[in-house]
């Protein structure tokens, strides 16, 4: 897999009425995204809507994206659990499906110390034949992984990279300076990623990218292209629509969201419910602001 440099969708997942996988839907939004600059697609991640997936359901959506996809940009699967044993058994499942490279989270809840948390990123990258990428998102896991930690992890030569959505700058600093160049960093905030960039980051795994996706490219592009500027402009612009598509839980907001730009994604699964009025209103009035035109 070539480098990503730029914006990675987290991609929502389509449901009909009835709550089953749109494939139709889900087409149409790979194709979309391509054709308006998404650099790479993750597919199954918590935007969507994961944990109320089957295993099969995985593996179908994988199978799917890839086949559609046809190599035209990398298609990263997480296969994130608690049991390190289940993420394996999950990221030979879906290398087998065609994906170009995995995403594992931290093991949430049962949590880890230093020892068990390195193997539980090691022992997947041993047992698997294409990259991986480390997510570091405390605020839903109850842990964080330690800086020192993903240094060691980042001299293994299936792990690539990391998403972070730590919010902490000095750690993510403190890595970078660990990792001494051997692992690619990706914002996994969007309203923190001129920031994430400064410190050597060569993109976004992106929420906004699922509504605003040749904005969230152009972020990362006018960046790295010594444009820090107009990179940052864009993202100042951008922040009050980013931080209203996170004013109830992910990805509640986001999907009303597309719903509201017309794009008919269709519901939530339980647990998650539809946004609450007043929220839906702050975001219609954030997008409008923003620019973007709402559906009649």
């Amino acid at each position: 897999m070539k480098r990503i440099t730029g914006s990675i969708v987290a991609l929502i997942t389509p449901f009909t009425q009835d709550g089953k996988v749109n494939y139709e839907k889900l087409g149409e939004l790979l194709d979309w995204h391509i054709a308006n600059n998404t650099d790479a697609i993750l597919i199954l991640g918590t935007t969507s809507e994961s944990p109320t997936m089957s295993h099969e359901e995985d593996l179908e959506i994988c199978r799917f994206s890839v086949e559609r996809v046809a190599g035209r940009v990398p298609v990263i699967a997480s296969s994130g659990s608690n049991s390190t044993q289940t993420v394996i058994e999950k990221s030979l499942d879906l290398q087998a499906a065609g994906a170009d490279a995995v995403m594992n989270i931290a093991p949430y809840y049962n949590k880890a110390n230093k020892k068990g948390m390195y193997h539980h990123f090691a022992d997947v990258a041993d047992a698997i034949d294409i990259p991986l990428i480390i997510y570091n998102v405390p605020g839903r896991t109850g842990c964080s992984i330690p800086a020192d930690v993903i240094g060691e992890l980042s001299k293994h030569e299936r792990i690539i990279g990391i998403k972070e959505a730590s919010g902490n700058i000095s750690q993510i600093a403190t890595l970078m300076q660990l990792a001494d160049g051997c692992i690619d960093l990706y914002s996994g905030n969007d309203d923190e990623v001129v920031p994430i960039l400064s410190l050597g980051g060569i993109g976004v795994i992106s929420v906004f990218s699922n509504i605003c996706p040749r904005d969230s490219h152009d972020i990362v592009a006018k960046y790295l292209a010594g444009d820090v500027k107009g990179s940052l402009e864009m993202q100042l612009k951008a922040l009050p629509l980013m931080h209203e598509l996170f004013n109830e839980v992910n990805p509640i907001p986001v999907k009303a969201a597309m719903n509201l730009l017309g794009m008919n994604v269709g519901p939530l699964r339980m647990p998650l419910s539809e946004i609450e009025p007043e929220h839906k209103a702050r975001l219609a009035a954030a997008m409008k602001a923003y620019g973007l035109k709402l559906a009649e």
